[in-house]
């Protein structure tokens, strides 16, 4: 391997500042989301504690460099978090019927779903929403194929699965992340 080779390889992709920006949004709505409060001092600690770990991770050359905040891209982010709380909500839902009924009839087991979601961070965000629902859980995550643990997969086959579980996202993720 020549001097020219190891300089190549040990580069650092070029620092881009909107992934420090959007990393940061993306922290400061959580955190803030987390605190439920609009206190002058809990805003003013969000932005001190978010802003440097953003800046940590989106110098590091990762993902942050690539999502695309265009109007469509924020359109499809609502969009998706709009879907994420009423998926959310008919999980909970559901898990309250297990709860609540006499007996537990349930039949867990894993399925293998497909996504079509090309990067690795909106990849990430779909297996992390999935595994905020309660009743499913991404055990892993291996190139476009995610195995999820359900907790009922009585008489579910994967393309129905994957409707009724990727889809959703999918399509408003494949938007923001690419």
């Amino acid at each position: 391997m020549s001097d020219t080779d190891s300089d190549r390889d040990n580069t650092k992709p070029p620092f881009r500042s909107h992934g420090v920006v959007s990393l940061w949004a993306v922290l400061f709505v959580v955190w803030m989301v987390a605190n439920s409060t609009l206190a002058v001092v809990v805003v003013l600690l969000g932005a001190a504690i978010t802003l440097p770990i953003a800046w940590i991770f989106a110098s590091s050359g990762g993902p942050w460099n690539r999502i695309r905040w265009t109007p469509d891209g924020l359109l499809h982010f609502s969009l998706y978090g709009a879907t994420f709380l009423v998926e959310l909500v008919k999980a909970n839902i559901t898990m309250m019927r297990y709860v609540y009924a006499r007996r537990i009839d349930i039949k867990p087991g894993i399925v293998k779903v497909r996504t079509r979601l090309k990067s690795p961070i909106g990849r990430l965000a779909l297996a992390n929403t999935i595994a905020l629902t309660p009743g499913s859980l991404v055990m892993e995550l291996r190139g476009d194929t995610l195995f999820i643990h359900l907790l009922d997969i009585d008489g579910i086959d994967a393309d129905a699965t994957t409707d009724a579980i990727v889809t959703p996202f999918e399509r408003h993720l494949e938007h923001v992340f690419g």
